[in-house]
């Protein structure tokens, strides 16, 4: 492994423990209340990063691009998923009875 690629790799790793650090300490200071208001914002975000996803799988940038790409493309769809139907059971929950 050349200097340059570990370099990289490490950066990579601690933005990424980083951002792991960060996100977890702002869900759980999040109030319950705004909770889905929220995932509705995080749905938008992951639909960013489907696409970003798809481009980095797609492109010829190498194998492991196209692995780490189509993982991260799996993973932002299962959250996109996950958050409409969250939200549509909430928003069901506030519907009047028949």
């Amino acid at each position: 492994m050349t200097p340059e690629l570990l370099g990289s790799l490490v950066t990579g790793l601690t933005i990424f423990a980083l951002a792991v650090f960060v996100g977890f300490e702002i869900i759980t200071k999040i109030p319950p209340t705004l909770h889905t208001p929220l995932m509705s914002g995080s749905n938008a975000i992951s639909g960013i990063t489907i696409v970003g996803a798809i481009l980095s799988a797609g492109a010829d940038h190498g194998e492991l691009a196209f692995w780490l790409g189509l993982v991260a493309l799996v993973m932002a769809t299962i959250n996109v998923v996950g958050g409409f139907l969250v939200t549509h059971r909430m928003l069901a929950m506030f519907r009047k009875k028949k």
